[in-house]
């Protein structure tokens, strides 16, 4: 099956975020940079498991980051060139708005920050 045009667009800027500088790979990094408030935006993978994402996504909702669960595991780490991931972040307010529009309307699940600003 196909993926979405859109999907593809939005996992060429997770590559370009990553060459950039402006995207943490993996949970634990995304967990610091949350706390840190230097994440601007967070994708979870679709297959993340349960511990993962017990201990990910009520800290991103209780800082009010908005993030998305999209993609597998294998495609996040494949988009920046990295082995399986569980989540990645984006610092970046510009490339974070970019991916998100990329990603709205493409049956990704998040928070209910998700649909905010």
């Amino acid at each position: 099956m196909r993926r979405p045009i859109a999907a593809d667009a939005a996992l060429r800027l997770l590559g370009l975020a990553a060459r950039a500088g402006a995207l943490l790979p993996g949970a634990e990094r995304v967990r610091v940079a949350a706390r840190t408030a230097t994440l601007r935006f967070a994708i979870v993978a679709k297959d993340v498991s349960a511990n993962s994402l017990d201990k990910l996504v009520p800290l991103l909702d209780a800082r009010g980051i908005p993030y998305v669960r999209a993609f597998t595991r294998d495609e996040l780490g494949a988009a920046v060139g990295k082995a399986p991931l569980s989540a990645i972040g984006i610092t970046d307010e510009t490339l974070s708005l970019r991916i998100r529009r990329e990603l709205e309307g493409e049956g990704t699940e998040g928070g209910p920050q998700d649909a905010a600003k």
